[in-house]
């Protein structure tokens, strides 16, 4: 499948909301049946012709292009550098070739065979680059259009490329093969000159084994006719090109693994596969004028020192007023098999061994001239990692490195979320970097960039973007995707909230993830009032508010309880439990748990009431930026972890956090600190849930151990969701009958997909012991009977590390035989219904209402749409004081599949943005900023007309997508999206003054679709 890029159309997208969607989009994989390269849908319409929306939007409107990609380079094969233009290029493993100039200078080019790039040659200060194969191609590449192409390529059809070598302003391109021959190429043309160096002529007549592959090429700095070839056995010779013939040759009885002159061309360096370096004159190539193995340690009897590892490549470069640089990369003793890969730089009789944290792929030293017969004074070493670029000054004598300005370290730590903001407030970007910046570390060179090359221009769109990347570390990291390149802005911490675990205390831990407990899951962010929001993967919620000045205070906490009261195994003596629990038990007063206690004394004792963190108790100082307002943990629950929190939601103007997991809802309000709601899932349907759940009995206690969680950590999840998101769609299809693909049958739903044996829809579910069932278990299973398919809790694309065994063919048949939407018309008792999706709006809760009102949108797993009433105070002066009220509505919509997203339109079919308090400094000395009141914004209608006597809600889940007309509640337009995968992530978005609905398929596809439903481009 042809592969695009979205760029063109978001250059014309505008924010859909002040804060994100957090969706999952978690793990991915095509669909599990079907043969549709596309994900196909149907469109169908109903209402009056007063609730149609007019369509503006026509196909016309998108153009695919390619653009830049963010990032480091994938698997870097070769590195090279123009002198005199100042740009970078990198080859990479799968044929791709990025360029890098001054920050903002981006290019990104693929070789369409995708084989791997060997070696790359700048023709300095022409615009033109050559590429060399691993299919035995050469490419000469244009970089002066603004697109680089390939001019020429000539392909090695009987010989193996090996090395490369272009002098500088020469046309003459020389080639070496494996086979030992050199072969020389004409740049203009780029076509052989018949002109071939056959190994066998290069070296003695009497030598009749084979030298080897050539591993090294280049001209001589006195004469460029003469040609310097080395060969793996250790073989110098160096060739006369007018006369073709060999002028010296040098012998030595270690391989050569590169060659470096001495730019008075008297001298040459070789380094070797024992870690020496052999230093030869060319008046006497009999034997090394100078041998020496830097990092070997000298015998005492005072033979040679002990070989080391083979030095990989040398440079030896000259200065006018001190002694000259000899860096290599390797070369360490054996017995330091613990030490990292290693750049030495020696100087004089200094030797720095710089560690890298990455094996190094290559380097090339920078130097003031071009021209190799003049002193070169080499002023910076650049080093190309296999995850980094890094570049050493050198005219510093503790060599410090550079600040680098490329987005290089986007994955430093594993991203495991994103967020994407169009249109965002003009000041944020400069505020976000003035607050970054005095964070940002010390003890880099405070020379400029020495990439410094090429052209910067800002492009077509003038309106800033802002990403947010969450890391598995905690981490928060803030960038400016305005220009071509990404900047990072700022970083937040927001593992610093709280204490760090010591090992080896005797107490009782609660912790319910082994790796990664900081590990940022989900993200929600409010640009207009800058409130931002993060959800952890060990079952927290932290609410950070914006400050440009410094503060030391102490992080207000609360503990919110989210218990599922259904037993999970059917017992033989069912007794009856009340369906739904009092009213009273949710009044905001008795939900306020910010003072529990933990009840866990010794180990052994269940744990309950108790988070799997702990918060700082403390005063913590809080620099100027992004301070952490308000924690809110899940606690565990009669011996029960917590589970993972699976959507998120914030409002500034409402002053109210939303989060909800498998287990249920949770609402807090974050201005007085309060738990206002806390409840299960079914209790908010009240008497309008839809299903006929049969009672169970009452739970028994049981202790959970914190290892059979299902909340591994995440070092595991991030390989295992690169191979869910890379498996093809044939790769599913020709699972065969065995006892593994049975096991994938167990789990087959409509909405559920299965890679590699692990659930991969975002709502798939899995068990909370994260192990297989035993045989006990499943004959516990098997109770259920026929027909009901076997729901399992639901977890995050996180943790979906389970799938059920089969035991029988019936088995088989019927688990998971229809869908979890609302073509099943009973649900056991047992299953757990995930919150997936969250939206505040002012809305119309109920069929009967006039006018707007604060509403809470909730979407299920199982497809549900529920509306929460919100009562909020009247005036600013009693929202301080006087409670918030939140009920259900009794409203209930339903669609096929887990819901992912809503959004609301006008009368006028014009995207409508949820209400939010203007940004204010809570922390400012001037006393007028404190005491001023909160600035609303209630809503954004599309013109100076009211809103109107109806609007229309947009909701979309993994499978399907409605527009509602509201308050009738009328569906206007149903569209199946994809019936063979399911969506990851969809959004509503402006664009061309109208509105869309974007959508990321787990097998691939993008797709935008119009208000009506209409399916506008499909890629």
């Amino acid at each position: 499948m042809k592969k695009f890029n979205f760029r063109k159309v978001l250059d014309g997208l505008t924010a859909s909301s002040p804060g994100g969607s957090s969706g999952g989009g978690s793990g991915g994989g095509s669909g599990a049946g079907g043969g549709s390269m596309h994900p196909g849908g149907t469109a169908g319409a109903v209402g009056t012709p007063r609730d149609e929306i007019q369509e503006t939007l026509t196909s016309d409107y998108f153009q695919i292009c390619k653009t830049v990609r963010h990032g480091f380079p994938y698997l870097p094969t070769a590195l090279a550098f123009d002198p005199v233009q100042k740009i970078l290029a990198i080859g990479t493993r799968t044929g791709a070739i990025r360029i890098l100039g001054r920050p903002g200078v981006d290019c990104y080019c693929q070789h369409e065979s995708g084989a791997a790039v060997l070696q790359l040659q700048f023709l300095i200060n022409e615009g033109a680059l050559v590429s060399a194969s691993a299919d035995d191609t050469l490419h000469l590449w244009n970089l002066r259009q603004k697109r680089p192409a390939i001019l020429h390529s000539l392909k090695f059809n009987r010989e193996r490329i090996t090395y490369c070598h272009l002098p500088f302003q020469s046309k003459w391109l020389y080639v070496g093969t494996e086979r030992g021959n050199t072969h020389i190429v004409n740049i203009e043309s780029f076509i052989l000159s018949g002109y071939v160096i056959m190994w066998n002529k290069a070296i003695e007549l009497s030598t009749k084994t084979h030298p080897g592959p050539v591993v090294h090429l280049s001209d001589s700095p006195r004469d460029e006719g003469k040609l310097l070839i080395g060969y793996e056995n250790g073989t110098v010779v160096l060739w006369d090109l007018r006369s073709k013939r060999a002028d010296l040759r040098a012998y030595y009885d270690e391989a050569i693994h590169s060659v470096a002159w001495h730019h008075e061309g008297k001298q040459f360096m070789c380094s070797h596969s024992d870690g020496s370096l052999t230093l030869w004159n060319l008046k006497s190539p009999n034997r090394p004028f100078q041998t020496t193995i830097p990092h070997g340690k000298i015998q005492r009897d005072g033979k040679k020192p002990e070989s080391c590892k083979p030095i990989l490549k040398v440079e030896y470069k000259t200065c006018k007023n001190s002694e000259p640089f000899v860096i290599f990369s390797g070369g360490l003793s054996y017995d330091k098999a613990c030490r990292r890969p290693s750049l030495t730089i020696m100087h004089g009789k200094a030797i720095t061994v710089l560690e890298m944290d990455h094996p190094i792929v290559d380097f090339l030293t920078l130097c003031e001239t071009p021209y190799p017969n003049e002193f070169q004074e080499p002023y910076a070493v650049v080093v190309l990692l296999e995850k980094d670029l890094i570049v050493v000054d050198l005219t510093q004598s503790n060599f410090p490195i550079f600040e680098n300005p490329y987005p290089i370290d986007i994955h430093e730590s594993p991203v495991t979320c994103t967020e994407y903001f169009a249109d965002c407030p003009p000041d944020l970007i400069p505020v976000l970097y003035s607050v970054g910046a005095k964070h940002k570390k010390q003890g880099y060179s405070n020379k400029e960039w020495p990439v410094s090359g090429g052209a910067w221009n800002l492009g077509a769109q003038t309106y800033p973007e802002i990403i947010i990347t969450g890391h598995a570390d905690g981490s928060v990291k803030f960038w400016d995707a305005s220009a071509i390149t990404l900047q990072m802005l700022y970083k937040l911490k927001t593992s610093k909230v709280f204490e760090k675990q010591k090992l080896g205390e005797g107490k009782a831990t609660a912790e319910i993830v082994e790796e990664d407990p900081f590990a940022v899951q989900m993200m929600y962010w409010c640009p207009e009032s800058r409130i931002f929001c993060v959800a952890g993967v060990s079952a927290y919620v932290v609410v950070y508010k914006f400050s440009k000045h410094e503060v030391n205070t102490e992080i207000a906490s609360l503990e919110v309880r989210l218990q599922y009261e259904v037993e999970d195994i059917i017992t033989p003596e069912p007794e009856i439990i009340p369906p739904f629990p009092d009213a009273s038990s949710q009044l905001p007063s008795l939900k306020n748990l910010s003072g529990s206690t933990n009840t866990v004394a010794c180990e052994g004792v269940m744990k309950d009431s108790i988070p799997c963190l702990s918060v700082k108790s403390r005063p913590v100082r809080m620099p100027p930026g992004y301070q952490a307002d308000l924690v809110i943990q899940l606690v565990w629950v009669d011996g029960e972890p917590p589970q993972q929190i699976t959507s998120l939601a914030v409002n500034s103007a409402y002053g109210l956090v939303t989060f909800g997991n498998c287990n249920g809802l949770a609402v807090v309000d974050f201005m007085q600190k309060t738990v206002l709601l806390s409840m299960g899932t079914l209790d908010l349907y009240g008497s309008s849930d839809p299903y006929q759940r049969q009672p169970r009995s009452p739970r028994k206690s049981k202790q959970f151990a914190a290892d059979n969680f299902c909340m591994r950590g995440l070092s595991n999840f991030y390989p295992d969701l690169t191979k869910r998101i890379r498996t093809s769609y044939q790769s599913l299809t020709e699972l065969s009958d065995s006892p593994v693909s049975l096991e994938l049958e167990r789990c087959k739903s409509p909405t559920s997909d299965h890679v590699n044996g692990h659930c991969t829809s975002p709502t798939s579910q899995s068990c909370s012991s994260g192990k297989r069932l035993s045989s006990v278990d499943v004959t516990k299973a098997n109770r259920r009977g026929p027909g009901r398919p076997p729901f399992r809790k639901a977890q995050s694309a996180a943790c979906m590390e389970i799938s059920l065994p089969v035991t029988t063919e019936e088995n088989r048949e019927n688990s998971f035989s229809r869908s979890r939407s609302s073509s099943v018309s009973s649900i056991d008792r047992d299953s757990k219904e995930a919150i997936t999706a969250l939206y505040f709006m002012e809305s119309f809760a109920r069929k009967n209402d006039s006018t707007v009102s604060p509403c809470l949108w909730v979407g299920t797993g199982l497809g549900m749409v529920l509306i929460l009433s919100l009562n909020l105070p009247a005036s600013d002066e009693l929202r301080q004081t006087e409670p918030v009220m939140v009920s259900p509505s009794g409203t209930v919509l339903t669609l096929k599949g887990a819901v992912l997203t809503f959004a609301c339109l006008d009368c006028m079919g014009t995207l409508t943005h949820p209400p939010y308090e203007v940004w204010r400094d809570s922390n400012s000395a001037d006393d007028g900023e404190k005491t001023r009141k909160r600035k609303l914004v209630m809503h954004s209608p599309s013109s100076s007309q009211d809103m109107g006597d109806h609007q229309f809600a947009v909701i979309c889940s993994e499978k399907q997508a409605k527009v509602f007309s509201l308050p009738s509640q009328t569906c206007l337009y149903v569209h199946n999206i994809t019936e063979t995968s399911f969506l990851l992530r969809a959004d509503v978005v402006t664009l061309c003054n109208s509105v869309c609905l974007a959508c990321f398929c787990a097998n691939g596809h993008i797709m935008t679709l119009s208000h009506t439903e209409t399916a506008l481009v499909q890629i």
